[in-house]
């Protein structure tokens, strides 16, 4: 396993070119990454090699019929994968980038192992720079948190390095999670709208902007 240090360069935090070309290598080679985003960290693979989210699952000890998210780095990309009705599109455009993830229909291309045969796919853009600059280097990956099943959410890469050691390939180190809990996920369903797990975002607040 190797360790990647983000660097700042005139205020901007990313990851060394020669560095980011390993991280979407191993990606695409079907191996494990963990990165930093708002929340906590995040443990990542290509979501559209099943090999790969199997190994995900093994990783985290996590049973196989719990779904897992994608992140993605705009609406583009996100609705490529999932179907955004107008109340979707609105809670994207307020809350995103940012702590919140919406349980939507999903489209064929994405594999029913991510979404434990279901219709729907929790989806999010993170608010941190380094987790888009690899999406926007690999295209999307898986959105789970880097940790053992039930575990302590992974406020650091010490902490999921802790958890997850060697079953992971890289890991990118981007100090302490900025909200230090996981996002909000919200199902957007028929019209209705469901919490489905406390996060950073207070549902009233999701809810007055649903109602705006």
């Amino acid at each position: 396993m190797e360790i990647v240090k983000v660097v700042e360069k005139g205020g901007v935090v990313t990851i060394p070119e020669e560095q980011m070309e390993r991280i979407v290598s191993e990606l695409a080679a079907g191996r494990l990454i963990v990165y930093p985003t708002e929340t906590v960290y995040g443990l990542g693979c290509d979501p559209f090699d099943e090999t790969a989210v199997k190994r995900v699952y093994m990783a985290k000890r996590r049973p196989f019929d719990m779904a897992m998210s994608i992140a993605v780095k705009d609406v583009r990309m996100m609705e490529e994968l999932a179907v955004l009705d107008d109340r979707a599109r609105s809670l994207v455009k307020k809350f995103m980038p940012g702590p919140i993830t919406l349980i939507v229909a999903k489209r064929p291309a994405v594999p029913d192992i991510l979404t434990s045969s279901t219709n729907e796919i929790g989806i999010r853009i993170p608010d941190n720079p380094v987790a888009l600059k690899i999406i926007e280097e690999f295209g999307p990956i898986v959105s789970t948190s880097a940790n053992i099943h039930s575990h302590k959410n992974p406020l650091t890469c010490q902490d999921a390095i802790g958890d997850l050691g060697p079953a992971v390939s890289v890991y990118v180190d981007g100090g302490p999670a900025r909200f230090g809990k996981p996002s909000t996920i919200v199902q957007l369903n028929e019209g209705e709208m469901a919490l489905i797990r406390p996060g950073a975002i207070p549902a009233e607040t999701i809810e007055a902007a649903l109602n705006e």
